[in-house]
């Protein structure tokens, strides 16, 4: 079988080290032929792995799409603001894309990106793996059995880590939404796909609450530094200490400032890169805890709530239905049934790629529906995920609107009013089903 060929914009953390690897574990399947990457030792490095010629690499996606189509497959892993451009380009010179979530910052670009898809019949998948891990495809195939009967309400809980948060939502590239993402799309949407997923019905109404409650300067404790290596009087009890996290448990994490494992790379990194700086002196504004609440089209309600003051980093999920309940976390679902009194816990295992599986899951599905495409969309189209992405945005207006409740379709329509699409575009309402 000849292997399908993919270009890569974007070989950072995810585009490098959560999809790329399937094409090392798989050659047979998939090839990548070319990268864009403004960074050079990441470019170079991730060259050398897949074995691209110095004349397929590239600083930006912008000389890349310069080119005639150079593969079948663009997987675009850029930042949050800089998807809409090279997915549009990449669809229109016939490329399949696979894209990084979220889709945009901008519903208008969101909505432009599923018409840009449909009109050149190409695939456009979003990169929501939850989708695919065995976990959530269990628990959906339980629903989709009648086992709990019709559900009434789902409680998720994204207990995000307090390390995690410090590292990606303060000092990270997603700490601002003002350059990047509100965490409900950054972090969230996959938690309002899955729940957009597991209901198979139109949200209609989202309110919401939250805030950025303790990474701030107002809680700055008395002696503390502009970064945790210039003799801040507190790091050695700060729970969010730097070089604690990066030179101890965290040291895998480093790679996001440092190609160099070394420790002595490491401490130079947190001294001169914003993984060092002081967690309530960052330049950070996106909250670290929300909570929404949603109610769908037949009634049902959904209760989403996201923290970054938690040990682990986990899942935790409770749906109720009409004859049982499903809860589960990490490697564990438990079934009971109302009628029978019985209790069926099932055990998941639980793959070592990212994601739970997840990552992995995407590109194999992806390469499956690329080679056998005839039409359609895949399990994560772009208009399954602009739908769960209107929820966020919605969810993230009532936000800053003290909990307004905020109505979807009414919501929608004042998005298309001032996007250039064609109105019959659906906006997300229908929900594919696979």
């Amino acid at each position: 079988m000849k292997p399908l060929t993919a270009v890569l914009l974007g070989a950072g953390s995810r585009g490098a080290r959560s999809y790329a690897p399937y094409a090392l574990d798989y050659p047979h399947e998939l090839k990548f032929v070319a990268v864009a990457e403004p960074d050079k030792e990441r470019r170079e490095k991730f060259a050398q792995e897949h074995h691209i010629p110095a004349e397929q690499c590239f600083a930006s996606w912008e000389e890349v799409l310069e080119q005639p189509q150079l593969a079948d497959i663009m997987m675009i892993c850029t930042q949050d603001r800089m998807h809409h451009e090279p997915t549009i380009q990449s669809l229109n010179k016939g490329y399949h894309v696979l894209l990084e979530k979220p889709m945009s910052p901008d519903p208008r670009e969101c909505i432009e990106m599923e018409q840009a898809a449909k009109e050149n019949n190409r695939l456009l998948t979003i990169c929501h793996v939850l989708r695919y891990t065995p976990f959530w495809s269990t628990v959906k195939r339980i629903i989709d059995e009648g086992r709990i009967g019709e559900v009434v309400s789902i409680q998720l809980n994204e207990n995000v880590g307090y390390w995690h948060i410090a590292h990606s939502f303060v000092r990270g590239n997603w700490n601002n939404s003002d350059t990047s993402s509100p965490m409900i799309l950054s972090k969230s949407c996959h938690d309002m796909d899955i729940l957009s997923w597991l209901m198979d019905q139109p949200c209609v109404r989202v309110s919401s609450f939250g805030s950025l409650m303790h990474f701030h300067s107002g809680n700055a404790p008395e002696g503390s530094a502009d970064r945790c290596l210039d003799g801040c009087a507190v790091e050695a009890q700060c729970p969010y200490s730097a070089p604690r996290f990066y030179l101890g448990d965290g040291k895998g994490w480093a790679w996001h400032f440092t190609q160099d494992a070394s420790r002595e790379a490491i401490v130079k990194g947190l001294q001169t890169s914003p993984y060092g700086r002081c967690v309530y002196k960052a330049d950070n504004n996106v909250v670290d805890h929300q909570v929404v609440n949603m109610e769908f089209a037949n009634g049902a309600t959904a209760t989403f709530s996201m923290c970054g003051f938690t040990m682990e980093q986990e899942r935790i999920i409770q749906i109720m239905g009409t004859k049982g309940q499903i809860s589960g976390h990490d490697d564990k679902i438990v079934v009971h049934d109302f009628v029978t009194k019985e209790k069926n816990e099932i055990s998941i295992h639980v793959p070592s790629s990212g994601h739970g599986g997840g990552d992995a899951g995407v590109m194999s599905s992806f390469i499956s529906e690329v080679r056998t495409y005839t039409g359609g969309e895949s399990l994560t189209s772009a208009a399954a995920s602009v739908r769960s992405h209107l929820m966020a945005f919605a969810a993230e207006e009532s936000r800053l609107n003290k909990g307004r409740s905020i109505e979807i379709a009414e919501f929608g329509k004042q998005i298309m009013a001032a996007s250039s699409v064609r109105k019959d575009i659906s906006i997300g309402y229908r929900e594919t089903s696979k």
